[in-house]
């Protein structure tokens, strides 16, 4: 990652940058606004700091640089030991040179560095009186910050009250949630304000909100305990011996919340380069993150390094922010289209002013549905943040609604459906042409054709395009019921082509119910959740007879999914007739069915309901990663997790405690990372495929 520095041509374009940038700090500080992302803040101050190393005798007073905050934001409530900001590095290279000035500083090379997320949000102070939390206090300028005492009892992660009664401030940062962000967007647009437009503006301008009609939750990360003056003396002694790792470890034995409880917990390490492969795992690990971060804080973790290095007036000389790509940039929206899914679902995607998140160029993002529009009260021509982590398809959080001019207009939505003109069923949220599959029969019948449906060789997009311009194919069923003419009367259709497609058929036809699930494509259901269904309920005749109290006894199946499946399953109930008269297969090989309700269930099996009971691999939940080789390589992750299920066991995306067996190819990275800190069982792809071996085809 190359430093990010705006380039600043001359003194006017210097006193432009100052002013804009103190001006976006004290917006962004004052109510959690501002005209600039994270990136081109960030870009813009060190474009300031580059110029003003070249032109010290005409530095300006009010320049952002060595303060806190930008220095733009007063307080009125004194800080104990001043509240500084971090300084930055941005490559591996600007980190070593970090560590050899921290060397020099101590006399030493630093025995231990504290390794945790550099979290997004607002940094406070919670003082606590004899355990009782009394006050809290934002950064400010980092000698001095504002009350927000009124926020005491709606941040989760800070108690009111310490598992001792001791007098301490613990120092951390008040953040939402994804999920947090999401529910303070729906309440403050249901009470006529605008969406926010990200989650760290939100949290900043919710904890200083005094006279809203509405609250809305955030949450605490500890990542600092210091005495107060009335601090027990021997206390205060203790704490100013404890390493960083050390005084965490007390804070989350008083209550306090912090990084520990997540999947990037803050860990020690010994080297430079122990720490730079933490930078990695944690950059690997964030874009599925319940919460925003923006790089990784990296400090010296024993208390007399941190006294010996000392800190200038603007941060501390122990610690550092090591800073990941962002995430987040503003844009404009220039227009929206509408596009016909495989289904039927009519989709709106943004069409926006391109621009760079995390090295690529971003065009489009999802915009999920009107009634998404219309909550985020989006317009053409706004201003709006778009946000993508990793591979995550890129997504707009809101508009910038204070950038507004005034010339933005109203999003038109579709009156008739985008593809063929047909009606709009707008029942749902998500918007769906009258046709239904039958709008897009063409991607409809590509996708049952996939590997991951019935995997029907030799019937590719183009061939499933002359079939249906042929007349021959009006819905998935009829593709079973071509005859040897019919399709050597096709273009390009030879006598070997056309046998190989229909030998691929009649092995379709004998696909387990799973996969015939899927490729229906029923709304709400993929390829795990239509094998966790077939598994359930074993045959296609239960599986239609269910109703919706039947249908949520299968993981993953809600109270508003079930419904929404069941309706489904009826208005598929001719296209499945016609699979079943077809001759393709309808029951799920090793499943048994759920008993009847008027059954004894008394002695049934723990793995009824359609998932073995038996198995190497029986009650176990297990994560594959990597490259698989030997008898696995073949396989595709679907087909893996397919395997798994026959084997009794439960596939799963993600590693966690409930985790009790990674696979792990060749290239595992964070995912076997993480088991190994969580002391979870490992096994090369050729142990499994041994531990699985009557269950491989």
């Amino acid at each position: 990652m190359t430093t990010p520095v705006a380039q600043i041509a001359d003194a006017a374009a210097y006193a432009q940058a100052v002013e804009t940038v103190v001006k976006a700090a004290a917006a962004y500080y004052a109510d959690g606004t501002s005209p600039l992302d994270d990136d081109s803040y960030d870009r813009l101050v060190r474009g300031i700091a580059a110029w003003e190393a070249d032109h010290r005798d005409q530095v300006r007073p009010d320049s952002p640089t060595g303060k806190v905050a930008g220095g733009a934001v007063e307080g009125d409530v004194p800080h104990t030991v001043p509240m500084l900001s971090l300084d930055n590095v941005f490559s591996p290279e600007q980190f070593t040179a970090w560590t050899t000035s921290l060397a020099r500083r101590i006399g030493h090379e630093a025995e231990r560095f504290c390794v945790e997320p550099k979290l997004d949000g607002l940094a406070i102070a919670a003082r606590y009186t004899r355990g009782r939390l009394t006050r809290l206090i934002t950064r400010g300028d980092g000698t001095a910050g504002e009350d927000v005492s009124h926020t005491m009892g709606t941040v989760e992660g800070l108690p009111e009250t310490l598992s001792q009664p001791v007098s301490v401030e613990v120092r951390g940062e008040v953040l939402m949630t994804n999920a947090q962000f999401e529910h303070a967007n729906e309440v403050r647009t249901a009470h006529g304000g605008q969406p926010f437009a990200n989650p760290r503006g939100a949290a900043a301008g919710t904890l200083r909100a005094k006279e809203r009609a509405y609250t809305v939750p955030m949450t605490f990360f500890g990542y600092g305990l210091l005495p107060l003056p009335d601090t027990d003396d021997a206390l205060a002694d203790r704490l100013g011996r404890l390493a960083h790792s050390e005084l965490m470890t007390l804070a989350g034995q008083l209550g306090v919340n912090t990084t520990a409880t997540t999947a990037v917990p803050g860990i020690t390490a010994a080297t430079t380069g122990e720490v730079l492969a933490r930078v990695q795992e944690i950059a690997a690990l964030r874009a599925g993150l319940p919460f925003g971060i923006d790089g990784i804080v990296v400090k010296a973790d024993l208390a007399a390094d941190q006294r010996t290095a000392g800190s200038g007036s603007r941060a501390p000389r122990w610690a550092i922010a090591y800073k990941l790509p962002a995430v987040e940039k503003i844009t404009r929206l220039l227009a929206v289209e509408w596009n016909v899914g495989r289904t039927g679902i009519i989709a709106p995607r943004a069409v926006l002013d391109p621009v760079e998140i995390d090295g690529s160029t971003i065009t489009y993002a999802t915009l999920h549905n009107p009634a998404d529009i219309t909550r985020r009260d989006l317009r053409l021509g706004d201003h709006v943040m778009v946000h993508r982590a990793g591979d995550v398809i890129p997504r707009i959080e809101a508009p910038v609604a204070h950038l507004r001019t005034g010339d933005e207009q109203p999003i038109a939505f579709p009156e008739v459906c985008p593809r063929c003109c047909s009606g709009i069923d707008t029942v749902q949220e998500r918007w769906r042409c009258e046709q239904g599959r039958n709008c897009h029969l063409v991607a409809s019948l590509s996708y049952a054709a996939g590997r991951d449906q019935l995997d029907i060789e030799g019937l590719g997009v183009t061939r499933v395009v002359q079939l249906v311009e042929a007349g021959l194919v009006a819905d998935l069923a009829d593709l079973f019921t071509l005859s040897r003419d019919q399709l050597l009367g096709l273009e390009r259709m030879g006598e070997t082509s056309t046998d190989n497609l229909l030998a691929a058929l009649a092995t379709a036809r004998t696909r387990p119910l799973s996969r015939v699930l899927c490729a229906l494509g029923v709304r709400g259901t993929g390829r795990s959740m239509s094998r966790r269904i077939a598994r359930h309920f074993a045959t296609m005749d239960n599986i239609r007879a269910a109703d919706a109290e039947a249908l949520q006894q299968v993981e993953g199946i809600g109270a508003e999914k079930a419904p929404a499946i069941v309706a489904e399953l009826a208005e598929l109930a001719g296209l499945i007739d016609k699979l079943t008269a077809a001759g393709v297969n309808m029951t799920e090989p090793g499943a048994t069915p759920p008993p009847a309700a008027s059954e004894d269930t008394s002695g049934a099996a723990a793995g009824s309901g359609g998932v073995p009971a038996s198995g190497p691999l029986a009650g176990m939940t297990v994560v594959v990663t990597g490259t698989m080789t030997g008898p696995l390589e073949q396989l595709s992750r679907n087909q893996m997790n397919e395997l798994i299920e026959r084997a009794g066991g439960r596939s799963s995306s993600s590693v966690s405690k409930k985790t009790a067996l990674v696979v792990a190819g060749e290239g595992a990275g964070s995912k076997r990372t993480k088991a190994e800190g969580l002391g979870i069982r490992l096994a090369t792809p050729d142990e499994f495929a041994l531990l699985v071996a009557d269950y491989l085809d």
